[in-house]
């Protein structure tokens, strides 16, 4: 897998973790434990991609 294409996954993932957060934060059963760890990955994701982008 080249680089740009491993960002590229990464992004996928981040944006489909960013739809997740959305509706868990909707939902009544979504406890904020589970939210927070969500937002988490998200934000790993995010750092990795800026890691590997150079920026």
């Amino acid at each position: 897998m080249s680089l740009a294409s491993h960002i590229e996954e990464l992004k996928r993932k981040h944006q489909d973790l960013s739809t997740k957060v959305d509706h868990a934060q909707r939902a009544p059963g979504v406890s904020n434990l589970d939210v927070s760890e969500l937002k988490k990955q998200k934000l790993r994701l995010k750092e990795e991609i800026e890691r590997l982008s150079g920026n």
